[in-house]
């Protein structure tokens, strides 16, 4: 009986593991939930792509909803998204800031310059140091953030127009009351 057991038991612990990773290949990363959502956004000060001695920060937006764009030039999702970003800078319904991620400033600079510039201002975040405290773990990713700075939604992946129509256009009209 002892013997049965022994067997058994590594057995039965391995068929629960291979379940558990079998499950996770159905799950979508885009639906991890971020534990900074509901919480104070993450303070930063970070010099502005293309005006030398400029800063951005990010305190300064208390008082405003506001959206963070973090994106690359070398991203390929994020050209994807950035139509999409165009058309929502043109409607002005929220103010679009960027934080350009582990990139040159020559590069960010000639992507806008080729594509457009839907943000505000762009900070940098060569580095990425600020990434990493917003718990970005790929590029695009994208916050919503209220007037008391605390981060109401987060996107990962590119902000498609279904995205923008079904989730942050009407978060935004709730909390811009």
């Amino acid at each position: 009986m002892k013997r049965t057991i022994k067997f058994l038991l590594p057995l039965v612990l391995f068929l629960i593991a291979v379940g558990f990773l079998f499950k996770g290949l159905f799950l979508d990363p885009r639906e991890v939930p971020s534990p900074l959502v509901g919480k104070p956004a993450p303070s930063f000060q970070a010099p502005v792509l293309g005006e030398a001695g400029k800063t951005f920060n990010s305190d300064d937006m208390k008082g405003q909803v506001w959206l963070l764009n973090v994106w690359a030039s070398w991203c390929a999702a994020c050209r994807e998204e950035h139509p999409v970003l165009m058309a929502m800078e043109k409607t002005g319904q929220i103010a679009t800031y960027g934080l350009d991620y582990k990139d040159t400033d020559a590069e960010a600079q000639a992507v806008l310059k080729e594509h457009g510039n839907p943000y505000k201002v762009v900070a940098t975040d060569a580095d990425g140091k600020i990434g990493i405290d917003y718990g970005v773990y790929g590029v695009p990713e994208t916050y919503v953030i209220d007037k008391t700075g605390v981060i109401r939604y987060k996107q990962i992946g590119p902000i498609t127009e279904e995205i923008l129509l079904t989730k942050i256009v009407p978060l935004l009209k709730e909390l811009q009351r």
